[in-house]
């Protein structure tokens, strides 16, 4: 089987530090409008425009519907500090997004989260099941990483890496959930609809009644459906930003 080679999106590189920023604030207020937030915890990364080494993450301590463009931590692979900030940097999130954007250059934004449904999925052994339209297009396109403890290692990295592969979306063992995305869009629409997934499964398997399961035909057709769509998030973020604008925006602070 030959090498998966996996290359940068240009792209990426003609969007603005600027931009890179507001989104991925953004990214933060839709997370917790969402209801997909932990208090202080989880992170969700993205890495900056022109320096493949360096990455903002959030500032430790601040919940996701106070985060801002310009409250961003930046660091690098070191998980040194680039800019002067008064806030720390979650440990456990440099682990996973250090790793992760380290060894997948075409990756610019990573999401993990700790929501109920999905704790709950990466907490059975059949993991997330091909059910209906929406985990269908994740189909064969899930990773999985057995949990080690609080992701405080950085020789976790290595297998953290290892285990997603080439793909986008990974389910952390009793942990959680993760995607990494082209675009902190991608990200987002990723880790929108594999929440739904999970809280549909988990509501389907307690509601009692037989889980119908679709066949191995028709979810991966459905999967190379959502697929020839191209990178998920970018029809709809700008109406997600119009959302958060009405109900607050200083995210672009």
């Amino acid at each position: 089987m030959s090498q998966v080679v996996l290359k940068p999106v240009q792209s990426a590189e003609r969007v603005s530090e600027r931009d890179v920023r507001v989104n991925l604030a953004a990214c933060y207020r839709l997370i917790a409008h969402f209801g997909m937030d932990d208090l202080v915890f989880t992170h969700i990364s993205a890495r900056v425009p022109g320096r493949p080494d360096q990455f903002f993450l959030n500032p430790y301590g601040l919940m996701f519907h106070e985060i801002t463009a310009s409250s961003l931590v930046k660091i690098d692979m070191q998980a040194r500090l680039v800019e002067p900030t008064a806030y720390q940097v979650n440990r456990a999130g440099f682990v996973i997004h250090s790793a992760v954007l380290a060894g997948r250059p075409d990756v610019n934004c990573v999401l993990h989260t700790h929501t109920r449904s999905g704790v709950a999925i990466s907490s059975i052994e059949e993991g997330l099941l091909s059910l209906n339209q929406f985990s269908a297009a994740y189909h064969n396109r899930v990773a999985y990483h057995d949990y080690e403890g609080v992701a405080e290692d950085t020789d976790e990295r290595d297998r953290l890496v290892r285990d997603l592969g080439a793909k986008h979306t990974m389910i952390l063992r009793n942990h959680g959930l993760l995607t990494a995305g082209r675009t902190v869009q991608e990200a987002f629409a990723l880790m929108y609809y594999l929440e739904q997934s999970c809280r549909i499964q988990m509501d389907a398997m307690a509601s009692g009644g037989t889980v119908k399961i679709l066949s191995e035909d028709v979810a991966e057709h459905t999967a190379q459906q959502f697929e020839t769509y191209g990178p998920r998030g970018d029809r709809e973020w700008p109406a997600l930003l119009r959302l958060l604008d009405a109900k607050d925006p200083s995210f672009r602070q």
